[in-house]
């Protein structure tokens, strides 16, 4: 199986954790294409009721497409379920996601649900978070200075660029600022640091907020407890 498949294996299996009636967050990514497309099937197939909010103006089109009712977060009272995916999980259940450099908006959605479920093929299984690019959103004002001071503390850190060159912009027209640490020792104390940051507005950093995390593995779907309620 290719990583796809395994994508699309884990997102399937993820789907079936969500019941009629319940407001759900969708997250952004390959592997959450996969899940809102189950989604979309069980909605048309059973008749489910299922209200969602979207991390990115790309997961909400697609949604609203399957008849998947869609609304914002401000009119959402807090979510059942976040199912979304990781670009690194560490064997304590720590992470690593904004990939696709919404991980502001994936933040707040998810720390506005009961429940977080996280969906990997099993390449985002890591020993050690930081051999992906940790991201961080930063405020365009000011950011030369900011870049210093990250590079003067050994961050190592590189403007995300688009495919056109020039640096990325997110939804909320701020720039992506890659660290390229290899290894985070201590996630909490660095998760700490950038918080006290000014002109941060947020990191990829996700420190205990997932309850479960749902792998594809060549062998089949592998459910992991991350033993937080």
């Amino acid at each position: 199986m290719d990583q796809n498949q395994l994508k699309q294996q884990a997102a399937e299996a993820a789907v079936k954790f969500i019941e009629d009636g319940m407001v759900i967050g969708l997250g952004t990514g390959s592997t959450v294409f996969y899940l809102v497309d189950a989604l979309g099937r069980r909605v048309r197939d059973e008749h489910l009721q299922i209200t969602g909010v979207a991390t990115s103006s790309r997961t909400a089109k697609q949604a609203s497409a399957l008849g998947i009712k869609m609304i914002d977060l401000n009119d959402a009272p807090e979510l059942d379920l976040t199912i979304d995916g990781a670009d690194e999980v560490d064997r304590n259940f720590q992470g690593i996601k904004g990939g696709g450099a919404a991980h502001l908006l994936e933040k707040i959605v998810a720390l506005n649900s009961k429940r977080n479920i996280w969906i990997v093929d099993a390449s985002k299984l890591v020993a050690h978070l930081g051999a992906f690019p940790l991201p961080l959103e930063v405020i365009p004002f000011g950011v030369e200075h900011l870049y210093q001071r990250l590079a003067a503390r050994d961050l190592k850190p590189k403007f995300r660029l688009d495919e056109s060159g020039q640096r990325l912009l997110t939804h909320n027209k701020n720039y992506v600022i890659d660290l390229q640490l290899q290894q985070i020792d201590d996630p909490h104390a660095l998760a700490d640091w950038l918080d006290h940051q000014t002109g941060i507005v947020e990191h990829g950093l996700f420190l205990d907020l997932v309850n479960q995390v749902v792998v594809g593995r060549e062998d089949g779907v592998e459910i992991l407890d991350a033993g937080r309620d």
